[in-house]
């Protein structure tokens, strides 16, 4: 089973190698979601890393419905990482109505040729999410990131299981969202053969400061949180 870690930084990349994970998803921001990660970091991890490394492509926090300026950055960001010869992107387009814009999802899934494409849980919120599937399918998009459209992926396998049967290996269906030591195994049991998580850990590093630097209560600045070797090398030794 092919282990994908969503690495939030430096440390967290090298984490994930070293606790015998098979791939990165390289972002920023995961309490927000995931955002685009910088280019020093991209590189840095390109320049280290011998593991694949696909690079999260989204430019704000938020919904996933971008403005002709946000697609030209998206753009940009996709050919920053063809450059720096990463494996994979991971992004996606809706319209306002949560429905995939086609158009847009394929421009960036053409731009991102030779590399991998992954349509990231973007794909959580359409509404119709077997003519998604084949619209992706016939796009090109070689794996679907998705929680089965809950709030784990635990919790959306019945939806995931209907969508691998409906994928017939003519697309990956990657569950991520919430997979962890204790219930991974359900996954690898009903023929996924990808899973994605974050084996987030996380530790305190100073006392906070006045004032916050942030406006949301959920957030403390006075932690960091990272891929933990130890909960990586639990979930391969298990799936082993």
């Amino acid at each position: 089973m092919i282990l994908e870690i969503c690495a939030n930084s430096y440390e967290s990349a090298l984490n994930a190698e070293k606790g015998g994970a098979d791939r990165i998803e390289l972002c920023s921001e995961l309490a927000l979601g995931g955002i685009t990660p910088s280019y020093g970091l991209i590189k840095k991890v390109m320049n280290t890393l011998s593991i694949p490394v696909n690079v999260l492509i989204r430019p704000r926090s938020g919904d996933f419905t971008y403005t002709e300026e946000e697609f030209e950055v998206m753009k940009e960001d996709i050919a920053l990482c063809r450059e720096l010869k990463c494996n994979g992107v991971v992004s996606g387009v809706l319209n306002k109505d949560q429905e995939l814009d086609v158009a847009r999802t394929g421009k960036l899934i053409e731009l991102a040729g030779p590399m991998s494409f992954t349509f990231h849980r973007a794909f959580d919120w359409v509404p119709d999410h077997g003519q998604t599937l084949e619209e992706l399918i016939n796009l090109g998009a070689e794996r679907i990131l998705s929680s089965g459209q809950s709030s784990n992926a635990f919790k959306g396998l019945p939806l995931l299981k209907t969508l691998l049967k409906q994928a017939d290996n003519r697309i990956t269906i990657l569950p991520g969202g919430g997979i962890n030591k204790e219930n991974v195994l359900h996954f690898r049991n009903e023929g996924f053969t990808e899973v994605h998580f974050s084996a987030g850990s996380s530790r305190k590093t100073t006392d906070i400061p006045q004032p916050s630097m942030v406006n949301l209560d959920a957030f403390d600045e006075g932690r960091q949180t990272f891929s933990d070797i130890q909960k990586i090398q639990e979930i391969r030794n298990i799936t082993t």
